[in-house]
């Protein structure tokens, strides 16, 4: 099988080389096409890589019928819809450690050189102007620099900040004391950052909140004389407001890398002095620009090969180790998910996944979306796959809860998935037996022991003698062969279950003759 990859911006060839390498796969490299060009282009492709030009619509994305991955050379991925891809369950993975360091380092040379006044300075000279008293700077030693956003590239950033002797104060929304304490930072607010720094730098993605953080209001509450910096996303700063305040004297100095429309469009920004600026070169290194390429190179052969990446966006990143520990299982869960999506023959209002034993102490979100796969493809189809599954769901109105537990009552693993509908709560259990793979070993309330796969009944009886027989005897007549029997009860004469493994399909006219029998209450076919 050849898949086919489209690169619609410039990659090197030294960062598409595992592409390359690949057997069965085609790559065809269409750089600088309009939107309209590439909407006519990229039906039949099955993987995307882009950089920061290309806009992956909602638009294009419809029009990709064939788009199983999209691969984003860098970190940010504000111009790939995510929410449309997801829904049409198309993986999006980007490289968020290829270009960190590049981005750290070009944040420090802005900072340096809006505090030095390097650009101004440089081209007074380039106009043969030796002018030495309108380009006095500042120092950073003992100065506070707040940074917006923490993460991989905010870290970098503040390790190279404390080199300078600065004080640092960051914000992020998952940083806690104790991780600031172990980095040697401060932290607190938005406002308690904007507050007492001397600098400000932004590290945040280009959210619905972030979008203009850094507004009117936000250049009030800071000190008079701040300087602040973007190397992260053109939007993150309200570029109007910004020129209000440098205009105003609140803010002395502004470098900017990132603007909110690129190219750039309005250059009133430049005509003021007090602010320098860069056409997006954050990550452009050579060592940046080839990593990030290789990164997502990998991740789409990964993802032909064995259908897995590493630095997948709308996908849960699970580690390679925990991976391997959970992907025996990956069978299971989506099995459970169809047998129950069978056996209960309505609409799911709540699901539970209870995960028991070993499972318990691991990332299992990966099987949790692969059971989801396994109940909605009965009613979805293909459209389901495990990038959209929990996004359908939630757009269903269902609501989807794991559960953990050490207590596996005898087993190594025990996954439960419980599912509430109009007609009640139905829930099965699996695990798998060494050296004997998937079982199914609990419907309800009985206990069984049944393989799940094939064709499957579901037989619901008075324990009475003779029942197990009849049922034997019609299906022999229907000419339907029973592989296996595994038959629960709860107690003697109660209520009960039958679990038959057959050969074929059984008809519908077979099941309403089984249905009519003394003493069944209810059949119903199941198809793995």
């Amino acid at each position: 099988m050849t898949f086919h990859v489209l690169i619609s911006d410039p990659l090197s060839e030294e960062g598409i080389y595992p592409l390359r390498q690949a057997n069965g796969v085609n790559i065809v490299m269409e750089t600088n096409l309009t939107p309209e060009q590439l909407g006519d282009r990229i039906d039949g492709f099955d993987a995307l890589l882009v950089r920061s030009q290309t806009q992956v619509t909602r638009e294009l994305i419809e029009k990709a019928s064939n788009l199983k991955i999209i691969g984003r050379a860098g970190v940010g991925v504000d111009n790939i819809d995510l929410e449309a891809a997801t829904e049409h369950g198309i993986i999006v993975v980007n490289a968020p450690d290829g270009n960190t360091n590049s981005a750290a380092e070009h944040t420090m040379a802005m900072l340096m050189s809006m505090a030095r006044k390097i650009p101004q300075a440089f081209h007074a000279l380039r106009n043969q102007q030796w002018d030495r008293k309108s380009y006095v700077g500042v120092e950073l030693k003992n100065k506070t620099l707040g940074v917006v956003g923490f993460g991989r590239i905010g870290q970098e950033v503040a390790a190279r900040a404390k080199g300078q002797r600065m004080n640092i104060i960051a914000y992020d929304p998952f940083l806690t004391a104790e991780k600031a304490e172990k980095l040697g930072v401060d932290f607190g607010s938005v406002e308690d950052v904007l507050k007492v720094a001397d600098f400000v730098t932004v590290h945040t993605p280009l959210l619905k909140d972030t979008k203009h953080l850094i507004n009117k209001e936000a250049f009030e509450i800071m000190k008079d004389g701040v300087q602040i910096v973007n190397c992260a996303r053109g939007g993150i700063i309200d570029e109007h407001a910004l020129f209000d305040a440098v205009k105003s004297g609140k803010v002395a100095g502004a470098a900017l890398d990132v603007f909110e429309q690129e190219p750039m469009v309005d250059f009133r920004l430049l005509d003021l002095p007090e602010i320098i600026a860069t056409p997006h070169l954050g990550a452009s290194t050579f060592e940046a620009q080839e990593s990030v390429a290789v990164d997502v190179s990998m991740d789409v052969v990964s993802y032909f090969t064995t259908g897995t990446v590493r630095n997948s966006v709308n996908l849960p990143s699970v580690p390679k180790e925990i991976m391997k520990k959970i992907e025996p299982y990956f069978d299971l869960s989506e099995r459970l998910g169809a047998f129950l999506t069978d056996l209960t023959g309505a609409t799911a209002e709540e699901v539970t996944i209870r995960y028991a034993g070993e499972l318990a102490n691991m990332d299992v979100r990966p099987l949790t979306r692969n059971m989801l796969k396994g109940m909605l493809k009965r009613h979805l189809g293909k459209q389901v796959n495990n990038v959209n599954a929990l996004y359908l769901a939630n757009q269903k109105g269902i609501v989807v809860t794991e559960q953990k537990t050490t207590e596996s009552k005898g087993f190594t693993t025990l996954i439960t998935v419980e599912v509430k509908t109009a007609n009640g709560i139905r829930k099965v259990a699996g695990t798998l037996l060494n050296g004997q793979g998937a079982r199914i070993v609990k419907v309800d309330d009985y206990l069984v022991d049944v393989v799940p796969e094939g064709h499957l009944l579901y037989v619901r009886h008075n324990d009475r003698p003779g029942v197990i027989g009849r049922v034997g005897t019609l299906l022999g007549q229907e000419n339907v062969n029973i592989a296996t029997m595994q038959v629960g009860r709860s107690i003697v004469g109660g209520d009960a279950i039958m679990m038959l493994s057959i050969d074929k399909s059984a008809e519908a006219g077979s099941l309403e003759q089984l249905a009519k029998l003394d003493e069944i209450q209810g059949v119903t076919a199941i198809n793995l």
